[in-house]
């Protein structure tokens, strides 16, 4: 991908051959919101009382702070979908729902971190049985829609719509899967690539994270195609496959492909991989990812004099990268609740919806929108949740450490890499100079001459003095991503929200727009979103994942053992891309 705002610094020794870069897995933590409800408001629930949660207490719901569309359904398609709501209500499509996701389970599809180009590492080779079979599953989708096949094992399909004058609805998903740990295997109910149904859950490597996705859109569009459905508007399904790996060799070439042919802001909705509903507080509450946070790992390495261990001087290399690295734990990135940022949206949803709220702390919420002081009180008391904490702030993580070669030996370089997950009102740049500033004190205490991100901060060591560098470790720092407008003015959200609560009220056989909220909410980690920001402000990290009252995808054993997806869950992915499609093609506000 062309990572926009990407800052690139010097890396002053290659990382040894033995060291892998770390995955950067996106671990879906969209069901935050659930862990506020249980640990936050029992908090307040114990220190105010159980009066606390009176619905509506002192008249703090106001709509204004977290507004609603209306349930949306189709109109000019409505006896299409009538006809469709039919079929996906049938036994008969379960069990084809079930024996679509279940085979594509059964193919295994594992990207890993270091993987050499496409054409010369033969591990990209399982891509190809892949593609079998969704062209033997999706027989109409492939006799249609066209297909290029960009840097061999990207999926680009097009539907042509008749009103060129639209913009095309662009869905996205991976082919591509974690490994599975070979030690874990028989830690499996079932084998993880069997795709085997036990009459509820589709078991297996795939099944949630991201085939679920996947064989979702294609699904859909197979069962459109059998009732002759033909589109005003353009689809388009790009499907990548390294997301676990970064994207590089997937949706990178992807994206460009798809720029080269329909230009930039040539998009009217992106939807990929992301969140879903779960049960907050009483209520059902849904969180389309609107942004996500960006990312850098900072390498510090300290460079002495080397020589024989039985004449050590006061501080070795390991020893100053030690006291360097406690210093950057003492001092974490201090996390900010600002008000016009994901997370801050997401929390008045939620105070504004959740039926089972702490009165005392909706009332926070709401007075925090014009009080500095209530504000400050509401970040005091979401920060105490870790999880929370981190989704509200910039993370640092010490991941990888190194140095010394023989006991012997006085180690000549040691070395460790920070992980920084950014927050969306921060920058790499802000980081990488927060970084710096930590250091400062310790590079002349140590009388190191201290170089960071390529500039000379301190030049004073001497001639036994070490040094010291700050560096982007792989070269792939990431900015937070643009963030996708919502509210009232926004056409492509409020159609999507109206998608989700009209979804989910047919699933369930429900009438009504009230039977579930939708809140925007914010990922922790990246996806292959980060390649098409050129194509549209209007991207949604969203699967419509029921995620239960646990309120996280990780409860489907994402990147674990175990990974499941409920067969009933599936087939309801399917009734929202199927919804989301008809909604789009009627509607020219977009």
């Amino acid at each position: 991908m062309v990572n926009n705002g990407e800052k690139v610094g010097i890396l002053p020794t290659a990382a040894p051959a033995s060291i892998k870069r770390p995955q950067r897995s996106k671990w879906r933590l969209l069901g935050f919101i659930t862990l506020l409800v249980v640990g936050v408001a029992f908090r307040y629930t114990t220190k105010f009382g159980p009066f606390s949660y009176i619905p509506g207490q002192l008249g703090l719901h106001d709509p204004k702070l977290c507004p609603q569309s209306d349930a949306l359904y189709p109109d000019r398609h409505a006896k299409l979908w009538e006809s469709l709501g039919d079929d996906f209500n049938r036994d008969a499509f379960t069990k084809r729902a079930v024996e679509w996701l279940g085979g594509a389970v059964r193919v295994p599809t594992e990207s890993y971190d270091k993987m050499g180009p496409v054409g010369v590492d033969k591990r990209w080779e399982v891509f190809g049985p892949f593609h079998d079979y969704v062209l033997q599953s999706f027989p109409l989708t492939h006799a249609t829609l066209s297909l290029t096949k960009v840097n061999t094992y990207g999926l680009l399909y097009e539907w042509k719509g008749s009103d060129n004058s639209l913009k095309p609805l662009l869905l996205a998903a991976h082919q591509d899967v974690v490994p599975v740990e070979p030690k874990t295997v028989d830690q499996w109910k079932y084998p993880p690539f069997s795709g085997h149904y036990d009459g509820e859950f589709i078991w297996g490597r795939g099944s949630s994270d991201d085939k679920s996705g996947l064989i979702g859109a294609l699904s859909s569009i197979e069962t459109l195609l059998e009732k002759n459905f033909k589109p005003t508007r353009t689809i388009i399904l790009s499907f990548g496959f390294d997301e676990e790996a970064s994207g590089v060799q997937g949706a990178q070439s992807l994206s460009r492909a798809i720029l080269d042919k329909y230009g930039e802001n040539s998009i009217a909705l992106l939807v990929d991989e992301g969140g879903g509903f779960s049960e907050v507080g009483g209520s059902i509450i849904a969180v389309p990812g609107i942004a996500e946070k960006g990312y850098t790992d900072t390498r510090v390495t300290v460079s002495t004099a080397g020589g024989h261990s039985s004449v050590p001087p006061p501080h070795t290399s390991i020893g100053i990268l030690s006291r360097l690295l406690v210093e950057f734990e003492a001092n974490p990135i201090r996390p900010r609740l600002e008000r016009d940022t994901p997370i801050y949206s997401t929390v008045q949803c939620v105070g504004q919806h959740a039926k089972q709220f702490p009165g005392r702390l909706r009332a926070l919420i709401k007075a925090s929108v014009h009080s500095d002081t209530a504000l400050a009180k509401l970040e005091a008391e979401l920060i105490k949740d870790e999880t929370y904490k981190a989704l509200i702030g910039t993370t640092q993580a010490i991941d990888l450490v190194q140095g010394g070669v023989k006991t012997n030996a006085l180690p000549e370089e040691a070395w460790a890499v920070i992980n920084h997950r950014i927050a969306t009102q921060s920058s790499v740049a802000s980081v990488q100079q927060r970084d710096t500033e930590v250091l400062k004190k310790l590079s002349k205490e140590f009388n190191l001459t201290f170089t960071a991100f390529g500039s000379t901060i301190s030049p004073q060591g001497g001639s036994n003095a070490g040094a010291l560098t700050l560096s982007e470790a792989w070269g792939t720092a990431l900015e937070p991503a643009p963030v996708t407008p919502t509210g009232e003015n926004s056409a492509p959200w409020q159609l999507l929200s109206g998608t989700i609560k009209a979804t989910y009220n047919v699933h369930r056989g429900l009438e009504g727009a009230d039977n579930v909220f939708v809140s925007p909410g914010i990922m922790s980690g990246n996806t292959d979103t980060r390649y098409y920001w050129k194509l549209t402000p209007h991207i949604i990290r969203y699967n419509h994942w029921n995620m239960g009252k646990s309120g996280s995808a990780l409860s489907n054993g994402i990147h674990t053992v175990n990974e499941r997806i409920r067969a009933q869950n599936f087939v309801e992915v399917i009734k929202f891309f199927t919804m989301l499609i008809l909604n789009v093609d009627e509607t020219t506000t977009f």
